[in-house]
């Protein structure tokens, strides 16, 4: 059990020091819940943690040693979260146009959900760029035949 624990929202030193306690079996996960030094309620879930996650990512602090050095590896969603977020997407793509919805999931499929959301943003305003483009069509055909003569 303690060799599949997730380490999240600490910094590289924390990290390498949860490692090496799993791996020597020297980890001794938490039987009740410990005060968290941020909020000061019982929020502390996590063996050797000072800091509950919340206060963490909203502190942008190490959840470990509270103090601001880079966060390695960022919490994860929780199960609740996910589920809401999920709910969020399928209500999203519902909204899509087809052709809006296939490129937003071939986007997701690759894993560039950046990439995803800029194509789906920019098709958004597509009608607009299509009469300026018409525009620009005909200057150019105005241009050419104005060479001409």
């Amino acid at each position: 059990m303690i060799k599949n624990l997730t380490i999240e929202g600490i910094c590289q030193r924390c990290k390498d020091i949860i490692d090496w306690k799993i791996k020597y079996k020297k980890y001794k996960p938490l039987t009740q819940p410990s005060t968290c030094v941020r909020c000061h309620n019982k929020t502390v879930k996590r063996a050797y943690y000072t800091v509950c996650l919340p206060c963490a990512t909203a502190a942008e602090v190490c959840a470990k040693c509270n103090s601001k050095q880079t966060v390695v590896i960022e919490p994860s969603l929780s199960e609740q979260e996910k589920a809401q977020q999920d709910k969020e997407h399928q209500f999203e793509l519902k909204q899509f146009r087809e052709r809006e919805r296939r490129t937003f999931l071939r986007h997701m499929e690759k894993g560039d959900t950046a990439s995803a959301m800029s194509s789906i943003s920019g098709n958004m305003g597509e009608d607009d760029e299509l009469t300026d483009g018409e525009d620009d069509f005909e200057d150019l055909n105005n241009l050419s035949s104005d060479e001409a003569s």
